[in-house]
């Protein structure tokens, strides 16, 4: 992915937890990112995808009701259009095992909750200039 300046962002966050999903938008707004969109479940996560005219950047929850994130990002990447858009696996379930699963499942980096204020808004930047970040957090 080319790099991509943080106001010029869409960034789709896919979190079942509210209070997940404001630290995450505020941290987002916080880095300048111009556009943050949410879905709370993996159902219909495709659908709900391919509404919005832009996405550059996907952080998605692994543990999610319908439709766990492994299977979301499944049918994500069964899409041409959604193929190439990194999709970070944001999970509580942080540790090195947890990471080489996402990693084998196909995401593109991984972010280990809870999530770190002070490190999360260089994680974001790092991964819209085109970095890689596999960070459990622990």
């Amino acid at each position: 992915m080319p790099p991509v300046n943080p106001q010029d962002a869409t960034v789709l966050v896919i979190e079942d937890n509210l209070n997940n999903f404001l630290l995450i938008a505020r941290l987002l707004a916080f880095v300048g990112v111009g556009r943050c969109e949410w879905k709370a479940s993996g159902w219909q996560v495709l659908e709900y995808a391919e509404t919005l005219p832009q996405i550059d950047l996907i952080l998605m929850d692994i543990f999610l009701p319908e439709r766990d994130g492994y299977e979301a990002l499944s049918l994500l990447r069964s899409d041409s259009r959604f193929k190439n858009i990194p999709v970070i696996a944001i999970t509580a379930d942080a540790s090195v095992e947890s990471m080489e699963r996402a990693r084998q499942a196909g995401f593109d980096g991984f972010i280990g909750k809870p999530i770190d204020p002070d490190r999360f808004p260089e994680q974001i930047r790092r991964i819209l200039r085109g970095e890689p970040v596999w960070d459990p957090g622990m």
